[in-house]
């Protein structure tokens, strides 16, 4: 066994060196080769060994001079690598190499090698290193990774803007700006009836918006936006940093849309809640910033935002909220507008008006802060109170409601639903806004006095609970219309027998006397009434609600009802109905019309819905056939027993005068003076049913009027409104007018696209007035009637008013003609009466027909509306006496007889002839009367034949 430090053949103890001085190897020369480790030593090249060689110090030294090794500088130990060489010794050996340095071929050609211990790093710092290059390399990793899918994520982001932007809307479909307006409907006085619109809207371009708006809204909503192209990045990002704050404290979440954006969004897209939607809305403001100027982005928006409380625009929530334009807004309240945009119904003025007041002043802050206004302005704005006068949908001026829905159903037809209410056409109607109120006051006065007639129904509530802690509530619980202006609902809180202390929605109380509610009779079937009250408990009792009307000591004008007290008196609603039409006999423009009694109790307009049997006011039309069929006025008929077999299967037909009596030979005057059935029916059957339809057609009546004789008493239905377009030819010489409610229409850019007079004016299109004459408008108008047998019925129609059955008009003092309406059973009432120029109709009836009532005639129940509605109209008014056509000649005759007057006579007449058709004095000894040539012809006294050809009729 060889001793450990001896050294062997191959330089063991020179290897034991090497491994011992490993960390002392010097590095690697250019010329080193070292083995790899696992390679083997059949890898090693022939000539050269795995282990170093001891030099020989006699051999001769190479051409070459070898190069001297460096002195290696010990490192210092490792206290963890000497335990890791003691623990693992097969790694150290691992650690030591040999390398083999080839040298070159010295002058004989031998090869020559040598061992030199080459060093490795320790394991620790190994690992170390291979740690981090492991890290280094899951960096590098990452970040490629990161880099391919954000590139992916880039080129799929720039696909689906692409596919998205194929899908845009254009945002030229801006340039064309049509937004849908508010229709709004003007009397003729220029004053607004009413607004009609899905969005209440007002538009009104950039250049007469006042400054200080915009302003005030850039200052809430987008203060960038001069600055930015469409998308405000720094106001993303600060809504980003706010949010988390938001979130963190359950707030409402910001948003950094910006105006543009919001132009978007309501002009191109939905306001769906989506990331789609989102990208959509900044990709089209983007656009909308390309294509449009600031001026026109802020202009649409103004115009299109909705502002709460209906308002669509900031003209129109100008008006709705402070009833004022924009030029007369405050400061204040252009900054309360300005806050409105982000949830209008989080700041309403009246509800939530702490919250209301605190934006708005942080609006104020907002415009201080960005040079708009000055700190003393922003003082003096905050100390302004919130005050809004909210105004009415529909009807604006109360009095119109029906007038107004009946023009919204005839723009319905013209333009449809879409032109209606988002065509912003601006109607100028006929409506005199007088004419009106002083129709609805007529109205409900003719109807009040008719219903107090029939007595006292029941209360129009009642209340269990009269405490004083419940009866307000419980009262302002209770519905009721809201356009009985004059009227106010009260609980009663006691009654005893002289009176009823009564309790109001605002918590004020009243008296309400027995004297002023002596009318409220007991109502009993078939329109009867009970006894007078005696005391207020024997008609109203605690709890009951009624409706009472202020009065002060007064004489009443009701038939039959006493005076009152001051204090209230007792109303109830009416269950009859009716309406009452005011026009223009010459140009069928209607000035005003109401169709009942309480639009909110009910909309049914029964001037132009309600279709009614017009009884005797259908008379004329009959008359009228008849003046033009050879009859004059003082045509004699027999008023007498009448029967008529109408045909197989058909009872027969007896008609009969209202009165029950017979009146004898009559004249034909008298026959509509006196509202004459018999003389009617008689002269029907004379001349046939079929003229009789051709004028109930042509004056527009009827279309199709039934050829049996109970339709000359008015058996056929038609309605007011086409009644009073008849009378209208009688009184403007026999010209066929169209009522109308509408004069004008302009479209949203104020070009005239209906008008109603269809006249053409000439002479009208001058520069200035050089003292030509007057310009003369030609009468387009239809002629449908002689306008000497127009004449003749007014000139008629006036006798009954002053002898007939209209003669409760005489006290007006004025120039009328009328004619009353009664059906049978006394269903319906008609009266229509006129001046030269002006012509008013009331018709009366219950909704469900039914009996008015014993005695309830047109002259009862008609006409006191018509004539109270006269009494304001004509008052401050001359009389003018009707216009008499060429070709009428006026006689003096007996007004019973139709005779020439004669001396001595007291029952005088001036009536209207046609020429060659008046009476003379030769025939005063015979009974004159017209035969269907129109020629006078004498007939014996003892005659009783039915209409042979004379016109006289027995």
């Amino acid at each position: 066994m060889r001793d450990e430090n001896e050294p062997d053949e191959t330089g063991g103890p020179a290897v034991q060196e090497t491994r011992a001085s490993d960390e002392k190897a010097p590095p690697e020369t250019p010329e080193s080769v070292t083995l790899a480790a696992g390679d083997t030593e059949d890898e090693i090249g022939e000539g050269e060994t795995n282990e170093q060689e001891a030099p020989d110090e006699s051999a001769p030294l190479s051409a070459e001079p070898e190069e001297p090794e460096p002195d290696l500088e010990p490192e210092p130990e490792d206290e963890d690598m000497r335990e890791t060489e003691d623990k693992e010794p097969e790694a150290e050996d691992e650690r030591v190499k040999p390398v083999i340095i080839p040298r070159r071929s010295d002058p004989g050609g031998a090869m020559r090698a040598r061992m030199v211990p080459v060093r490795e790093d320790d394991p620790k710092k190994e690992r170390r290193r291979r740690g981090g290059g492991r890290f280094f390399q899951a960096v590098a990793w990452l970040f490629a990774s990161a880099a391919i899918v954000l590139i992916v994520a880039i080129a799929a982001l720039a696909v689906f803007l692409i596919q998205l932007s194929d899908e845009l809307p254009s945002s030229r479909a801006m340039q064309n700006y049509e937004p849908p307006i508010t229709t709004r409907i003007y009397s003729g006085d220029g004053s607004l009836l009413a607004e009609f619109a899905r969005e209440r809207r007002l538009f009104v371009p950039i250049s007469d918006i006042p400054p200080q708006i915009v302003q005030a809204f850039l200052a809430a909503e987008d203060k960038n936006f001069y600055q930015h192209s469409g998308i405000d990045l720094r106001g993303i990002a600060r809504a980003a940093l706010a949010n988390i704050d938001n979130f963190r404290n359950n707030r409402r979440l910001e948003g950094a849309s910006t105006i543009t954006q919001q132009v978007a969004r309501n002009f191109l897209l939905t306001s769906e809640v989506s990331f789609d939607r989102k990208i959509k809305e900044a990709l089209i403001a983007l656009r909308i910033e390309r294509t449009f100027s600031k001026e026109y982005i802020l202009e649409l928006y103004l115009n299109q935002i909705y502002l709460g409380w209906r308002s669509y625009g900031i003209a129109s929530a100008a008006l709705n909220y402070f009833d004022k334009s924009l030029e007369e807004l405050t400061l204040a309240e252009m900054a309360y507008l300005a806050a409105l945009p982000k949830a209008p119904n989080n700041y309403h003025p009246t509800n939530k008006k702490e919250a209301a007041v605190t934006r708005r002043n942080w609006v104020l802050d907002r415009m201080e802060v960005n040079g708009f206004i000055s700190a003393e302005q922003v003082r003096e704005a905050k100390l302004e109170d919130l005050v809004t006068h909210e105004r009415p949908v529909g009807a604006q001026f109360v009095e119109a409601e029906y007038y107004a829905e009946e023009v919204r159903r005839q723009l319905y037809e013209m333009y449809d639903e879409k032109g209606l209410y988002e065509g912003g056409l601006s109607v100028r109607t006929t409506l005199d806004t007088r004419m009106q109120k002083w129709a609805r006051d007529s109205l409900r006065f003719g109807l009040v006095e008719y219903d107090q007639r029939h007595g006292w129904r029941g209360a129009y509530g009642h209340i269990d609970d009269v405490s004083p802690e419940n009866w307000l509530d419980a009262l302002n619980a209770v519905d009721a219309p809201g356009d009985l202006d004059e009227w106010r609902l009260a609980v009663v809180l006691s009654a005893s027998a002289s009176e009823a202390k009564l309790g109001f929605k605002d918590a004020s109380e009243g008296r309400l006397p027995l004297s002023n509610m002596t009318w409220a009779r007991p109502w009993i079937k078939g329109e009867q009434v009970g006894a007078v009250p005696s005391s207020v408990r024997s008609v109203l009792k605690k709890g009951d609600v009624v409706f009472v009307e202020e009065v002060s000591s007064a004489p009443v004008e009701a038939e039959g009802i006493a005076s009152i007290s001051e204090g209230y008196a007792l109303r109830q609603i009416p269950e009859v109905n009716g309406a009452i039409v005011v026009m223009d006999p010459h140009t069928g423009r209607v000035f005003s019309m109401v169709g009942g009694f309480s639009f909110e109790g009910s909309e049914f307009n029964r001037a132009t819905q309600a279709y009614r049997q017009p009884g005797s006011s259908f008379k004329p039309i009959v008359y009228s056939a008849a003046l033009d069929h050879g009859f004059t006025p003082s045509s004699i008929i027999l008023d007498g027993p009448l029967v008529v077999d109408q045909g197989p299967g058909l009872p027969l037909w007896k008609p009969k005068n209202y009165s029950d009596k017979f009146y004898g030979e009559s004249t034909l005057r008298t026959g509509i003076e006196q509202s004459r059935n018999l003389m009617t029916a008689r002269l029907a059957l004379d001349m046939g049913m079929a003229p009789i339809a051709d004028y109930a057609r042509r004056f527009g009546v009827v279309e199709n009027l039934e050829q049996q004789p109970a339709m000359a008493l008015g058996a056929a239905e038609t309605t007011l409104y086409k009644m009073l377009a008849a009378y209208s030819i009688f009184v403007n010489g026999g010209k066929k007018v169209t009522p109308t409610l509408i004069d004008r229409i302009q479209d949203r850019y104020g070009k005239t696209i209906l008008i109603h007079d269809q006249r053409v004016c000439k002479d009208c299109l001058v520069d200035e007035w050089n003292n030509q004459p007057e310009p003369q408008l030609a009468d387009v108008r239809e002629e449908v009637l002689d306008p000497r047998t127009a004449y003749q019925i007014v000139s008629i129609m006036e006798g009954a008013v002053l002898r007939g059955t209209g003669r409760r008009m005489r006290t007006i003092g004025k120039p009328l003609a009328g004619k009353t309406g009664t059906t049978n059973d006394s269903r319906d009432a008609w009266f229509i009466s006129s001046t030269p120029d002006l012509i008013a109709g009331a018709y009366v009836g219950f909704d469900q027909p039914r009996s008015l009532g014993p005695r309830e005639t047109g002259g009862r129940v008609a006409l006191p509306i018509v004539k109270k509605f006269f009494e304001s109209a004509l008052k401050d008014v001359p009389g003018i006496p009707f216009r008499i056509p060429n070709g009428i000649r006026l006689v003096r005759v007996n007004a019973k007889t139709g005779l020439l007057a004669a001396r001595g006579d007291r029952n005088v007449i001036l009536e209207a002839f046609k020429p060659g058709t008046e009476p003379t004095s030769s025939q005063a000894s015979t009974r004159i009367t017209i035969g269907a040539d129109g020629l006078p012809v004498q007939l014996p006294q003892s005659s009783n034949d039915l209409s042979s050809g004379t016109g006289g009729l027995y």
